[in-house]
């Protein structure tokens, strides 16, 4: 078993590639183009409420950091397609056992708010 102390310095040597895979964009987009590529409209439909200024800065951190790549579409009127690489593929199993432990346990966070918020 690791001892706390060895675990905290894992995290905090992780924390910043967690910073760029883990936040609520990310997630929601790699979902989205996981099972086949998207154009950036198409993903911005997909993901109401994202603003379009908040949907390119993930795409782009996406794409620096490998997770997605960018296609431009010279059609009329250009377009630009998303897809996911064979790195941001890796996250698929992970994510998929995030959400299935929020189906299983959100009923158990939402109770624990609503208690808290009744105490405050």
């Amino acid at each position: 078993m690791q001892s706390v102390e060895t675990l905290l310095n894992d995290i905090n040597a992780t924390r910043p590639i967690l910073e760029q895979v883990a936040n609520k964009w990310s997630v929601l987009i790699l979902t989205v183009v996981c099972t086949e590529p998207a154009r950036f409209n198409a993903i911005k439909r997909r993901l109401n409420p994202i603003t379009h200024k908040a949907l390119t800065e993930a795409l782009r951190r996406l794409e620096r950091n490998g997770l997605v790549t960018r296609r431009v579409i010279t059609s009329s009127p250009i377009a630009v397609e998303y897809a996911i690489t064979p790195l941001g593929k890796t996250l698929q199993q992970p994510f998929k056992a995030l959400i299935s432990w929020a189906q299983t346990h959100g009923g158990s966070i939402e109770r624990a708010q609503d208690a808290y918020d009744r105490r405050e």
